[in-house]
């Protein structure tokens, strides 16, 4: 049976006559009775009561109505995902995103992508940092968008990798604006309580060689929480747990709304890069457009950077005057599950 003898089926029993159904389906009436009559003399059956005034279907052919109806339903869905298919197949893209990027940078790169190239079709897989280089040297993923931070010896050796450098970011303590005072009065305890990252993840390396060595004297930072994922880290510190050094791109929302303060002026930060990477070689379209929109915003100076004001392609990023405030509860549940870990210490 094909597609359209099931779809004229359909069109008489809809309209009950011959002349309604030609109409519907664009025939001369003739035409469409000698479609008819070949789908009768095909299967063998006489479909329709001619006899009658208007046609009725026969008792099995309305017996059958239900039935005809989804597969013709069933088949026209076919045929739209066999097209779309084609399409995905020749512009689908794998995007490796370090998790934190997950939330904040990578959906604004897609947006900004699917607005310019609509027919591009993104997957975008979250991993820590050292899984997004193995996603892409293993060739599950197209391209991988991760932090770096400078002379932490993160880079991967070789020519195979061409990398960009998109947007400027920053680690930064946060905690709930109450609680942040006393440290930005400098009235704070001399143990800094705080949300630590376990030691083999990018953030737990940060910690260690770019944070901790750069407390102040007198200054002891005190584990209260461990987590791998920023987010929670960030909502650790908007509940007032511990102090959280999270990306400032992740943190301005909440600072925004004044659930978390920016302790950045009284305990050490981090700068951060966002970059882009992807193996050399034959390249798709659609790794070929994201990559091109990219060195574009980089040539025109657009990038995603985090300063105040600071125009991107992606939106303006603006932070208002004083206390700023973490990401609200409906965002923090997007968080993809299972990505990470949390695990209290005891206090």
């Amino acid at each position: 049976m094909r597609l359209e003898w099931l779809e004229d089926i359909l069109a008489i029993a809809q309209t009950g006559s011959f002349s309604g159904a030609a109409e519907r389906r664009n025939l001369t009436q003739s035409a469409f009775s000698r479609r008819i009559q070949q789908i009768e003399e095909h299967i063998g059956v006489e479909l329709f009561d001619r006899s009658r005034k208007p046609v009725q279907p026969r008792p099995t052919t309305q017996a059958q109505s239900a039935q005809i109806e989804q597969i013709s339903a069933a088949l026209r869905q076919l045929v739209a995902d066999l097209r779309r298919g084609d399409r995905v197949a020749s512009n689908r893209i794998v995007i490796a995103s370090q998790h934190s990027l997950t939330t904040s940078f990578a959906p604004r790169i897609i947006q900004a992508i699917q607005d310019r190239e609509e027919d591009v079709y993104v997957r975008l897989r979250s991993a820590n940092l050292d899984d997004c280089f193995g996603l892409l040297l293993s060739r599950q993923a197209d391209l991988a968008i991760v932090y770096t931070a400078p002379d932490l010896g993160e880079d991967l050796p070789g020519d195979y990798l061409e990398s960009l450098d998109i947007g400027p970011d920053r680690l930064i303590p946060v905690l709930r604006p109450d609680l942040a005072q006393p440290f930005l009065s400098g009235a704070g305890a001399a143990d800094v309580p705080c949300v630590a990252y376990p030691s083999d993840v990018f953030f737990g390396r940060i910690m260690a060689d770019r944070i901790l060595p750069r407390f102040r004297p007198g200054l002891t930072a005190l584990p209260k929480a461990e987590t791998a994922l920023t987010i929670a880290a960030l909502e650790m510190a908007a509940a007032g747990v511990a102090v959280a050094w999270v990306p400032e791109t992740l943190a301005r929302p909440g600072m925004d709304l004044g659930r978390v303060a920016d302790l950045s002026p009284v305990l050490p930060d981090c700068r951060l890069t966002v970059r882009a990477l992807r193996l050399r070689g034959q390249l798709g379209r659609a790794e070929t457009v994201i990559w091109d929109h990219l060195l574009a915003l980089k040539a025109g100076g657009q990038g995603i950077g985090i300063d105040p004001g600071y125009q991107t392609g992606l939106g303006t990023l603006r932070s208002p005057p004083g206390v700023r405030g973490s990401v609200p509860p409906e965002t923090a549940q997007r968080e993809i599950p299972n990505l990470g870990h949390t695990t209290l210490l005891p206090r």
